[in-house]
């Protein structure tokens, strides 16, 4: 795993969190719900690129091409997150997957694994828009020991190689440590590759 504090000066963050509003009005943000419970997630979410990563009582955790609640293409991804992507992932391929996770309040996120892509060779990228998020990151077993890193707006995490399996979540927000959000909050975007890239 890789930390890169304020990778993002607070020009670039302005930038991006314009992209990402502007990927919010093509597509909204909507509240998952948990497999199997159907209970609500405490983030709400939607995502860019070619797919994106959803989840509800019916069909579980997936990737698919379409808003769950308009039906329409993911909009494309801002062309900051793939230089990004080149310059910090160095990975062949493009991510096909930019997950947008809005925290807002008590929200946060269970430890849980990144591990519903087709390609574990590929990282995972996390970028931190707004207010500070305490994430905590393990190992690959739930045993393992974690630890807990203070990612602040501009922010970006890597996972990848051995890590790329490694147990992590967002155990709360720390409010108020960002002005860059006016409504407050965080965004958490993740970049991912989901399926193989063809030899």
């Amino acid at each position: 795993m890789q930390y890169f504090p304020q990778r993002l000066d607070p020009e670039a963050q302005q930038l991006l969190l314009a992209s990402v509003r502007a990927v919010i009005a093509q597509a909204p943000l909507f509240t998952p719900k948990m497999p199997r419970s159907g209970h609500p997630m405490s983030v709400r979410m939607t995502n860019c690129g070619p797919l994106g990563w959803v989840t509800d009582k019916e069909g579980g955790y997936r990737y698919q091409p379409t808003h769950p609640v308009t039906g329409k293409p993911w909009p494309p991804m801002p062309q900051m997150l793939l230089d990004l992507w080149s310059e910090v992932a160095r990975y062949p391929a493009l991510p096909e997957a930019c997950l947008v996770n809005y925290y807002l309040g008590n929200a946060k996120m269970g430890m849980h694994q990144d591990k519903d892509e087709e390609d574990f060779d590929a990282p995972v990228l996390s970028v931190s828009l707004g207010d500070t998020g305490l994430f905590r990151v393990g190992g690959r077993s739930r045993k393992d020991p974690t630890r807990t890193i203070e990612l602040k707006s501009g922010d970006v995490f890597l996972l990848e190689g051995e890590d790329r399996l490694a147990y992590h979540g967002i155990d709360r927000i720390l409010t108020g440590t960002s002005d860059l959000l006016v409504e407050g909050g965080r965004f958490n975007l993740t970049l991912r590759r989901v399926t193989k890239p063809r030899v």
